[in-house]
């Protein structure tokens, strides 16, 4: 018979768990990767406030870089539970590395000096500000062609 595990989500956690779906508990201490950096988006009348949830994380462990056009919010960090009883044995020992990262298209008219970064209870708020995209303006480039 399945019983639940009470560290789990859902009794068939074990059950359903294949080399397609690794199990949670390898994934960061039970998080799911699909909720790393969840972000909100709002649209204000001067720009865009992006949220992004960045739980366990330490301002020191984020980066945002503007690149091409493209804003891209890194993140990652390393943490060690050491546990050891009176005399010394380890009871436990648990170590986990991970990162992630996110990108999104602002535009290549927007500069990194206009964008606005806080970082607070591990919520990342940005401020991009709306430009209107330049017309590109079409040149004839003719070939000269020789007879």
């Amino acid at each position: 018979m399945l019983m639940p595990d009470i560290f789990k989500e859902n009794l068939f956690d074990d059950f359903f768990n294949d080399f397609a779906r690794p199990s949670r508990a390898l994934m960061g201490y039970s998080a799911p990767a699909n909720h790393m950096m969840r972000t909100d988006i709002k649209e204000t009348a001067t720009g865009y406030e992006l949220d992004i949830d960045l739980p366990g994380y330490d301002k020191k462990d984020v980066q945002a870089e503007l690149k091409d056009g493209y804003l891209t919010v890194s993140a990652a960090t390393r943490k060690n539970s050491d546990s050891k009883d009176e005399n010394g044995k380890y009871i436990r020992r648990e170590r986990y590395y991970g990162s992630c990262s996110r990108s999104f298209y602002i535009g290549e008219n927007i500069t990194r000096d206009e964008i606005k970064a806080k970082f607070e209870n591990g919520i990342l708020k940005l401020s991009v500000p709306k430009k209107e995209a330049k017309p590109a303006v079409e040149t004839n480039q003719y070939i000269a062609i020789e007879g």
